[in-house]
């Protein structure tokens, strides 16, 4: 595992930022790192609030599109939310729906099924819009490159409005409307949102039109966090506004549908939760069965109605870990077989593993061997299969150079799902292999972890703990403050914990003979080296530990470098 450390800030902004907000040098240190040098960039992180949020209108096609939905709602037009299978686009689908039923009587959501129909606007969809009287579909994290089936619906005389966050193509499709920040000619200042923040600005500029209270949209916001955290997009401008609002309204008054899978936290809910907790079991809806049912149990009413959903998604989900589990042994076993021919990439197949767990797959089998990795089954008459990549490495690039031996690839740098006829399987290996030999930086074939600053132990504070807390919510582009320390020691008191031995927890002295509690997960293989009072280095984050109702600070180590 290699170290890297993050670019270190000018001292002279350091400095003058910590004067300025009188916060230690450690936070302004870590600010600056962040792009925020001055009180009122501090003031727009730490200090989230409604007013922040850049006017909807800002984006292209938006007045179009609320024109287009004003007028559906004033002649009573019957209309279609759809969807992707996934937490972004199932978020989106109900915040969507919920909103224009206030509005309208004949609202649909619509999923399309992941085996039957595939990612995007299909074709069944459109034609089941047509057979229940639809004429306008507005379509949500999907869409941005469906001309054909857009074109389609038009010759069926159904309009659409796309609200995606996809790169797009030179040409738009021939919809009445296409939101997307991405498009070349939008000028809305934050391009990063994901596609329930999309939906969101829609209604938001739906609810301007209709001159309604902002406190009308807060229920929805809860949805667009979940799916800010699930969708993996930076955690910075709105989206880090919205997210810090909506975790506030899910402590506050969260729905029924998501009280099942948060009540046994324990705690206020965080970011992690959201990745950890809630999106696995939404995802599994569309993964295991039909990601329409966690669009209704998202739009639950009351526990009544929402617990048995929440019971059967909780279900899938269970059915989806030991799935997942099951493939994962068999696809490490075929890895092994084949290991004597040390290849830099990974493609497994076999034509019964599930087609919807083989990116979690895909994901697992790097961080056994870490290397660009496909994972294929059977689907149909056709193999189907994901691409998931290692830090730094396009794997799109990759699959490009191999599209001779496919039907069909899309996806972007780091995860991309791909088809191709069974004959079509040995040649892609080899041609992936060579791909990926050819493109593959030395650098790339190690994972990296990457750490923020050095900190002594004794700056470890309350004080220092509750401002770092503060940098909350957490993602890509704001990630959680990794820090090392050096010439650490055993105090005496670090044992193994765990049923299986496996953790470690810690009493280190460091070099200012301050002394910390820590946790290493999984890093019980150390435990040896630190009790013969080898000097070593860890890299950690800061946490709170509560035991018999006592709270105190612990570092979370990720690893251990022992000096040579």
């Amino acid at each position: 595992m290699l170290w890297q450390s993050t670019s270190p800030p000018e001292t002279t902004n350091v400095q003058q930022l910590s004067m300025q907000l009188n916060v230690p040098q450690e936070i302004a240190y870590l600010l600056v790192q962040r792009g925020i040098t001055s009180f009122d960039q501090a003031k727009f992180f730490f200090r989230p609030v409604w007013e922040d949020l850049h006017s909807p209108f800002l984006m292209q096609d938006m007045k179009k599109a609320v024109e287009r939905i004003a007028h559906a709602i004033e002649i009573e037009e019957s209309v279609m939310i759809f969807g992707d299978y996934d937490v972004d686009g199932t978020t989106a689908v109900a915040l969507m729906t919920s909103y224009l039923k206030s509005h309208l009587d004949h609202v649909v959501p619509y999923i399309p099924d992941r085996y039957k129909e595939g990612y995007g606007i299909s074709i069944a969809g459109i034609d089941y819009a047509k057979s229940v009287g639809i004429s306008l579909i507005i379509a949500l994290d999907c869409g941005i490159k469906a001309h054909e089936q857009i074109e389609y619906a038009d010759r069926k005389g159904i309009d659409f409005i796309i609200c995606d966050h996809h790169l797009p193509d030179d040409e738009l499709p021939k919809a009445a409307a296409v939101l997307d920040p991405k498009r070349a000619d939008c000028k809305y200042p934050f391009k990063e949102l994901c596609g329930c923040g999309i939906g969101f600005k829609l209604i938001q500029a739906l609810n301007q039109y209709f001159e309604l209270a902002d406190s009308n949209l807060t229920p929805y916001l809860d949805l667009v966090a979940t799916a800010i955290a699930a969708d993996i997009v930076p955690m910075t401008g709105e989206n880090r506004l919205l997210s810090y609002l909506g975790i506030e309204q899910m402590r506050k008054a969260p729905r029924p549908g998501l009280q099942f899978f948060i009540s046994g936290l324990n705690k206020p809910v965080s970011v992690s939760d959201l990745v950890f907790v809630i999106a696995p079991r939404i995802n599994a809806a569309g993964r295991m069965n039909q990601g329409i049912s966690a669009v209704e149990l998202l739009l639950s009413r009351d526990q009544e109605e929402a617990l048995p959903l929440a019971r059967s998604i909780e279900f899938s989900n269970t059915e989806r870990r030991s799935t997942d589990e099951r493939i994962t042994k068999e696809a490490l076993q075929q890895i092994e077989l084949d290991e004597a021919q040390h290849k830099l990439s990974t493609v497994v197949y076999h034509p019964s593993w599930h087609k919807g767990v083989i990116g979690i797959v895909a994901s697992r089998l790097i961080e056994k061997y870490y290397r660009p990795t496909v994972v294929i089954t059977k689907s149909e008459t056709l193999l189907a299969g994901s691409a998931r990549s290692v830090n730094g490495f396009d794997v799109y690039q990759a699959l490009e150079a191999c599209k001779d031996q496919m039907i069909q690839f899309g996806g972007h740098k780091y995860a991309a799902g791909l088809t191709m006829k069974e004959e079509q399987l040995g040649a892609f290996k080899e041609a992936f292999e060579y791909a990926v030999e050819s493109q593959i930086l030395d650098s790339q074939l190690k994972p990296v972890l990457r750490y923020d600053a050095e900190l002594k132990f004794d700056a470890i504070t309350s004080k220092l703990y509750r401002i770092l807390a503060q940098m909350a919510p957490f993602g890509p582009k704001n990630m959680k403050p990794v820090f090392v320390t050096h010439n650490c020691i055993d105090k005496g008191g670090s044992r193994l914990v765990g049923n299986d031995k496996n953790h470690l927890k810690l009493q280190i002295i460091d070099s200012t003979g301050s002394v910390m509690q820590a946790i290493g997960f999984g890093l019980g293989g150390h435990y040896s080296k630190i009790k013969k009072k080898y000097s070593f280095s860890i890299l950690y984050t800061l946490d709170e530990n509560e035991f018999n109702y006592i709270k105190s600070l612990q570092l979370v180590v990720k690893d251990i470098q022992f000096k040579v």
